[in-house]
């Protein structure tokens, strides 16, 4: 499951940064991700949603430390239900800020999904 395990670090790689950026300064992440809607989320709920980042960050982490393999499948899951989400968001609000988020978290669960086919062929062969 090495390219798996590899694939996991690109999680982390925007987890941590956004998380962080959306604490510090909302207003500026969100302009960054293209919101035409940053007004209408404040600053409390993009904070709470930074906060919320960098603890599935860490929960990332610890998962790539201790090559928690039966938890690979559940990361594409997780993400998968955010899309749907995010796709949901998007459509109801029209702010292309939930697109920037779909491409960020998509490439991830592509680089994910394909790493962990290749691992599971690998294994089978």
């Amino acid at each position: 499951m090495k390219k798996t395990h590899l694939s996991l670090y690109y999680l982390v790689g925007y987890l941590f940064p956004a998380g962080l950026a959306l604490v510090l300064v909302p207003k500026f992440a969100m302009s960054l991700l293209f919101s035409n809607s940053a007004e209408a989320y404040g600053d409390v709920l993009p904070r709470l949603l930074g906060g919320t980042l960098i603890a599935l960050g860490m929960l990332i982490v610890q998962i790539i430390r201790h090559r928690l393999e039966m938890l690979y499948p559940t990361t594409l899951a997780v993400r998968g239900v955010l899309l749907a989400v995010m796709l949901g968001l998007y459509l109801y609000s029209g702010d292309p800020f939930f697109i920037s988020l779909m491409v960020i978290v998509g490439f991830g669960v592509l680089l994910t999904g394909i790493s962990y086919y290749l691992d599971r062929q690998g294994r089978a062969a």
